[in-house]
């Protein structure tokens, strides 16, 4: 995804064409780095602006924000001057990711004058900064002082400017001569694109390296000047297109996940499954994408002690296994002691006294075999110890064949933990997570000391998450358990005996129910399940899954098994690409 000086002119050519003449009637600061201004036109838009680090916005948006009691200093501070102000223009200087709104506003002394909204989407620079028409900075969202930034100062009473803090030809004007210069740069041909040229994202320097059909991992110096020129001629056709503000807003999903935006067709998609979604607005692309991207960063944000409890936990099972293991590796010498023992007492009459070792024939293989022995003890008692060191090893390998059995179960039971906080989609799906996670001892119980000094009952969190629901466009319905507990009621509740049950082979998944509702099930059905299974599995980044797939009478819970954990003796098997595109999401 990339918020580049592209997708910048895109947005700036919507705001333009929606905005220029709009009067600024009203002004909040719901955030410490995000102003919402509602603008009268010909309609009322409401327009976001955000200098947030790690998420710079601007967009058009029909959401309300609450704002704080008492208005920030820079809030107030616009509220003095643009009250009732008029918006004059939205530009761009060149490519950059800046959008400067110049307002013509009243002064305290009833005369016209005109000031500038500079907003800068540049990542942890950005800023939202207003000027003078003579350019000086009246205030910002963000101060930066000269003991933060020895580039620029962004200041009251400072000159505003845009920090030059590395040579870039500009797109619209450089020469061929110029653009061959990528050739001089000692690394990959894309890097040296968005390095040199204002406005290109690591986004864009794949796409056109990808219409040329050159490889964008390749060092710029191997290709010939007659790439360069034919990458040359790409790179003049997609700002051509941005001068004549000819744009193509477009969403990439994976499934229904977004991953990617763009001002423009993104042509190196278009052979690895991923859905494009075109949009006629930027304002609209932007708020589907954000808003979704953001209820996932909540969901990280909210299940990031969940993460940290479980990624501890699964570690220590883990270095427990491993520890497990290499003990287990240590007890496969028992039998050779125990061997020891029996030719001892066998042939030990023939040991002489004081000796380190003796020679016997092993009567299991008739071959000779030489025994090490304590010079201080006898034949005999040589035997009984080698006999001692076998019971030992004996013992060990019995426990540890049950430790590591329950060790490797434990691991099992929390990748699949982890697999659901990874599908976990809203709030409330965590909520069965940390049950599942507080019944197995991962988390303690909280308990709140009642009145009287005893323990009152900690009151259950209300159950709201349900399994998805797909539907394919034969009208087949399936169903994806999102955690442990979904899974088993998806399997043993939900389920009829004569419906399909798919599961990824050997990792991490969802259980995925095939409901036969007594049609003849074809079999690009199974396969769009298996996918399904595949999509909500461990291995959901690999390109090809094995998937088990058996009537729903065939699997089994054993007595005691944790939730989600089944068996089954004989199944089907298929190979799923993880791609759901083309099932359809039923919310029920």
């Amino acid at each position: 995804m990339a918020f580049d000086g592209i997708m910048t002119a895109a947005l700036v050519k919507e705001l333009s064409d929606t905005l220029t003449g709009g009067r600024i009637v009203k002004i909040a600061q719901p955030e410490k780095d995000e102003l919402l201004l509602q603008i009268k036109n010909y309609d009322t838009y409401k327009l976001l602006l955000s200098a947030d680090a790690s998420l710079p916005l601007l967009y058009l948006t029909d959401e309300s924000r609450q704002s704080p009691l008492t208005a920030p200093n820079f809030c107030m501070l616009l509220r003095k001057h643009f009250n009732s102000a008029r918006i004059l223009s939205v530009t761009q200087p060149g490519l950059e990711r800046i959008v400067d709104f110049t307002v013509e506003h009243l002064n305290e002394m009833g005369d016209v004058c005109q000031k500038h909204i500079i907003v800068e989407l540049m990542g942890k620079h950005s800023n939202i900064i207003l000027t003078d028409e003579t350019n000086t900075i009246l205030d910002a969202i963000k101060r930066v002082s000269g003991m933060v930034s020895s580039v620029r100062e962004v200041l009251p009473g400072r000159p505003y400017f845009i920090p030059q803090t590395q040579e870039k030809y500009d797109p619209f004007t450089v020469s061929l001569p110029d653009f061959l210069t990528l050739r001089e740069k000692p690394m990959p041909l894309n890097k040296a694109l968005y390095t040199s040229f204002t406005g290109l994202s690591p986004q864009a320097a794949n796409e056109l390296c990808h219409r040329a059909g050159l490889s964008p991992d390749l060092p710029a110096g191997e290709y010939s000047e007659d790439f360069l020129r034919h990458l040359f001629r790409v790179f003049s056709d997609l700002t051509e297109d941005i001068r004549k503000n000819t744009f193509s807003p477009n969403l990439i999903r994976n499934g229904k996940e977004p991953v990617d935006f763009s001002a423009f067709p993104l042509t190196m998609y278009e052979e690895s499954g991923y859905e494009v979604q075109p949009f006629s607005s930027v304002s609209a692309l932007l708020r589907e994408f954000y808003s979704e991207k953001n209820t996932l960063t909540r969901i990280k944000q909210r299940s990031s002690d969940l993460r940290r409890v479980l990624q501890s936990a699964l570690e220590r099972e883990v270095k427990k296994y491993d520890l497990q293991l290499r003990q287990l590796k240590d007890t496969e010498t028992r039998d050779k002691y125990k061997i020891y023992g029996e030719l001892l007492t066998a042939y030990g009459y023939g040991a002489q006294p004081g000796a380190k070792e003796i020679t016997v024939t092993n009567y299991y293989t008739n071959e000779p075999l030489t025994i090490p022995l304590d010079e201080t003890m006898s034949a005999l008692e040589n035997a009984k110890r080698y006999f001692e060191r076998y019971g030992k090893l004996k013992r060990t390998y019995e426990a540890l064949t049950t430790q590591t059995e329950e060790t490797k179960s434990a691991i099992l039971h929390l990748e699949s933990i982890k697999n659901a906080l990874e599908i976990a989609r809203h709030e409330e799906d965590l909520v069965q997570i940390k049950a599942e996670l507080t019944e197995y001892g991962y988390l303690k119980k909280h308990t709140a000391a009642d009145k009287n000094g005893g323990r009152k009952k900690e009151k259950k969190a209300r159950i709201t998450s349900k399994p998805l629901h797909y539907r394919t466009a034969d009208g087949f319905d399936l169903y994806v358990g999102k955690n442990n507990y979904q899974n088993d009621f998806l399997t043993f509740e939900f389920a009829n005996g004569n419906d399909w049950w798919f599961h990824a082979k050997d990792c991490a998944g969802s259980h995925v129910i095939l409901k036969n509702d007594g049609r003849e099930i074809p079999d690009h059905i199974f396969e769009g399940a298996g996918a399904l299974a595949a999509y909500y599995s461990k291995n959901k980044d690999a390109g090809k899954v094995e998937i088990d797939y058996i009537d729903k009478k065939q699997v089994k819970k054993p007595n005691g098994a944790k939730p989600g954990f089944v068996v089954y003796y004989t199944n089907y098997s298929l190979i799923a690409t993880p791609d759901i595109s083309g099932l359809t999401e039923v919310n029920d």
